[in-house]
């Protein structure tokens, strides 16, 4: 008989663009370890435990919570993969009761239940259909009524520091993924959505933030050499694509430049730069260039 390829945790992070460090917590937390033992040496990953080990990485980039994803990819990574969605209702009740606490002002709910659906939920669906779609019922009250700015305040403070908080790759691996937002765009919760998903994932990013001027921009690609970029636009007034062109000119440019927000104008985007659609596309188009 053959024997079963070996590979250490070296080469396994290396292959998933992930830290050491965070296979470590993904074997001690969750079982997701090397499964390969011989006498007198260190446990090594087979491939079925690299197949995996992606499959967990997939799911909670599409928005399943860590510990669900081990799971079901310890179960049996052939069968359906498990929903990322709780019931509509439940989504509903959710949202609601974070409406409720953050109209009150009541800074400790709104934080415990943020950090409540990011745990339950996810990255991904936490945001994508709890937390937006607070932010822009309460956004749209105030466009009409001029009030609720405080509220905005308190529940994007909150939002902040709940992506803020999850648990961040050790600084072993350098970070491939730069996140920036456009010049003068001040809307950066969706780009710290991005930040939090990739780091649930085990991706390291490096993140520059609200209004990056196009100057910045080019000399922080050129000094880290990032092999994918994501600028963040959520108003037209921001989405200038000329923005791009100086990290596009790079003789050595990253392999995925992407424009991600509403404030793009997909049919104006220069030759070269990726429009994702959703949190999800992002995501998967930012590990891809990675892996």
């Amino acid at each position: 008989m053959t024997a079963a390829a070996a590979y250490s945790a070296g080469a396994v992070a290396r292959r998933l663009g992930v830290a050491v460090t965070t296979l470590r917590t993904w074997h001690q937390r969750y079982g997701m370890g090397p499964s390969l033992h011989e006498p007198g040496h260190h446990r090594r990953y087979t491939e079925q435990d690299i197949e995996r080990l992606e499959v967990m990485q997939r799911l909670i980039v599409e928005g399943v919570a860590p510990n669900e994803a081990a799971r079901w990819a310890l179960q049996d990574v052939r069968g359906p993969a498990p929903s990322s969605l709780s019931g509509g209702a439940d989504l509903v009740a959710t949202a609601r009761g974070l409406h409720r606490a953050a109209v009150r002002l009541d800074a400790p709910a709104v934080r415990q239940r943020v950090a409540a659906a990011v745990h339950d939920l996810g990255v991904v669906v936490a945001w994508d259909e709890v937390l937006r779609p607070v932010l822009t019922a309460i956004g749209d009250r105030h466009a009409i009524t001029g009030a609720l700015v405080e509220v905005e305040h308190l529940l994007s403070g909150c939002v902040s520091a709940v992506f803020g908080a999850v648990p961040r790759p050790e600084p072993t691996v350098p970070a491939q993924i730069l996140l920036a937002c456009a010049d003068e765009e001040q809307h950066s919760l969706p780009l710290e959505a991005v930040g939090a998903a990739l780091a649930a994932a085990g991706v390291p990013t490096r993140m520059l933030g609200a209004r990056v001027p196009p100057t910045a921009l080019a000399t922080a690609v050129r000094r880290t050499g990032p092999a994918a970029v994501l600028v963040w636009s959520q108003l037209p007034t921001t989405g200038n694509p000329g923005q791009l062109e100086p990290v596009l000119a790079m003789p050595r440019r990253p392999l995925v430049v992407a424009a991600g927000g509403p404030g793009w104008n997909a049919a104006a985007l220069p030759a070269g730069v990726s429009n994702p659609a959703s949190l999800t596309e992002a995501l998967t188009m930012l590990i891809a260039a990675i892996a």
